[in-house]
């Protein structure tokens, strides 16, 4: 029986990663996309939106199974608890990686500073995102809590891109559409920052059974 039990945690611990990995492609798609402008790049993000969603529900079911057939000890249960917290901010990572993929359809021709900005702040949250998906794998404290650390970087860039855009509608003022544009993709990226250290922080609850109040959208 415990045999079977620890299968189906490693089957959880490759979608969790798999569902990880569609989260990291879908930042980097929707931030191409916005820099290049290529439609290619916000079509996939849609694609892929989809299918974040789909894993998002087989991950609940095979947790929920897990739950009720097997009967998990202390440890174990919090690793699936855990796991079923980290799967909704994954999907609202999903989301506002589709979220930034849109607006990015409504900017083109511009190429301010604030645009490398954005692509610092967007390699940045993939890391995080990256580093909570492999501290819940390896089960790693200390992975987890660089994670954390990193989210203050995060909140670094989008106040630099703020202060960068209150400049630029200074400058221009007829690209002030453009400008809140940009300020809404660094929100987004501040977001998932904010759900990669959720994510973190389930990884040391599963761990230790102790856990820091979550991040809100």
């Amino acid at each position: 029986m415990r045999n079977r039990f620890d299968e189906q945690l490693e089957l959880l611990n490759r979608e969790m990663t798999e569902m990880g990995a569609m989260c990291e492609t879908l930042i980097e798609a929707a931030i191409k996309g916005l820099m290049t402008g290529d439609t290619f790049w916000t079509q996939q993000v849609k694609a892929e939106g989809c299918m974040v969603d789909e894993m998002e529900r087989s991950i609940e079911s095979r947790c929920m199974k897990l739950l009720l057939h097997q009967q998990p000890v202390a440890k174990d249960l919090r690793q699936i608890s855990a796991a079923l917290k980290m799967i909704t901010d994954m999907e609202r990572i999903g989301d506002q990686a589709e979220d930034i993929a849109e607006i990015s359809t409504y900017i083109k021709g511009h190429s301010p500073e604030s645009m490398g900005v954005i692509g610092e702040m967007a390699q940045a949250t993939i890391q995080m995102v990256t580093g909570s998906i492999d501290a819940y794998v390896r089960k790693d404290i200390r992975l987890a809590e660089k994670v954390i650390a990193r989210d203050d970087s995060v909140d670094e860039y989008f106040i630099k891109m703020k202060k960068i855009i209150i400049k630029w509608i200074a400058d221009n003022p007829e690209d002030g559409e453009f400008a809140l544009d940009l300020l809404m993709i660094a929100k987004y990226l501040e977001r998932i920052g904010d759900h990669a250290t959720n994510i973190a922080e389930w990884v040391i609850y599963s761990l230790t059974g102790h856990h820091k109040e979550a991040k809100s959208e």
